[in-house]
């Protein structure tokens, strides 16, 4: 074994883990905070007001600080010297790249374009689907960073390897999110600042990939790579959640009017994210299956496209689209439907092992 395999297994172990106690149940606290922010927009309207005065360039800047929160913790984790080992066994790679890059974003446009005008043309006003479709396409657009660590474990994925998939994904990120958004926005007449996407990846992605590989360099040189991956990733494990829960508050608390409203839109929008996850997971596990890639390899590069970075696609519909748009309730809702989802996948994942 190769130092460098050496040293991308250890960083493995520290990856791979069960669901705590927040990530089982994050369905039911994002329910909770689904209410929770309806009821203080309804009722103390005073708090979203003052709130929302705090912007800049249309970044609102309480929301941003509980972001931040939300993704470095998953930026912090990830060790970009571990792509050293993409040259072992590529195919898996090709897979993720393909579907997440030149298949996902375009599936889901073509399945909520097809939900919000046609199926559900009738309950749904034209402003109404076209900010729908708006956020989908920013969580189409946006592969899985933190929660597929999770998945990977629970399906006994190889966690080196998930994380040389994951860290290659971000790197590709940075670089294709504003011009693929931008595109399939524009084929769907929907006009978006490029500098106001552009800002939002630097605030969302680069600002706290910077700052996790920085902390990540400092601490494990000062304290060790045990202390890091055991103590420090440890205390801000729940960063992530908390900051994910606080930020639901808030933007529900700016959407009480049209949650209320239009209770229905929400299982609207659910229905073809479902639809959407279990397509792109069927599409990468079935490729897989059919190039006779191993389980364990299968099965991440499925779970990273069919599970969202759904931290950034809320942190960029709220930049380009408001706290109280459309686009911003799409992205929440498919926080909502990601994890019962996710972990039907597991599931089945699972009860097909022996076919791999």
């Amino acid at each position: 074994m190769t130092q460098d395999k050496r040293r991308i297994d250890e960083e493995a172990e520290s990856v791979g883990r069960e669901l705590s106690f927040f990530e089982k149940y994050l369905s039911v606290w994002v329910a909770v905070c689904i209410v929770a922010g309806v009821v203080l927009g309804r009722v103390v309207p005073a708090v979203p007001n003052t709130l929302g005065e705090f912007e800049y360039a249309h970044v609102n800047i309480p929301v941003a600080i509980l972001i931040w929160f939300m993704i470095y913790p998953a930026m912090a984790e990830i060790d970009f010297k571990s792509i050293l080992g993409v040259r072992e066994r590529p195919r898996g790679l090709l897979v993720t790249w393909t579907s997440n890059w030149l298949i996902k974003p375009f599936v889901m446009y073509g399945l909520f374009w097809f939900f919000m005008t046609i199926v559900f043309d009738a309950l749904i006003s034209p402003s109404l689907q076209s900010q729908y479709l708006a956020g989908a396409v920013l969580l189409g657009a946006a592969p899985c960073t933190a929660m597929v660590f999770v998945w990977s474990y629970l399906s006994d994925g190889d966690a080196a390897y998930t994380l040389v998939q994951v860290a290659t994904n971000d790197l590709i990120l940075l670089f294709a999110y504003v011009p693929l958004v931008t595109f399939l926005l524009g084929i769907g007449g929907i006009s978006v600042p490029y500098d106001t996407l552009i800002l939002s990846v630097v605030l969302y992605v680069g600002i706290p990939l910077a700052a996790g590989y920085s902390s990540r360099t400092y601490l494990i040189g000062k304290k060790g790579r045990e202390w890091f991956e055991n103590v420090f990733l440890e205390k801000i494990g729940n960063l992530t959640i908390i900051g994910l829960l606080l930020t639901l508050i808030l933007l529900f608390s700016f959407q009480g009017d049209i949650i209320v409203n239009n209770p229905l839109h929400i299982l609207l929008i659910a229905i073809p994210l479902t639809v959407f996850t279990f397509t792109i997971f069927s599409i990468a596990y079935g490729w897989s299956y059919l190039w006779g890639l191993d389980h364990e390899i299968a099965a991440p590069a499925a779970e990273i496209g069919a599970s969202n970075f759904f931290e950034l696609a809320v942190a960029v519909a709220i930049s380009v689209f408001g706290i109280t748009s459309g686009a911003a309730l799409a992205t929440v809702v498919g926080v909502l439907v990601e994890v019962p989802v996710m972990l039907t996948l597991v599931a089945i994942a699972n009860k097909t092992r022996k076919h791999f």
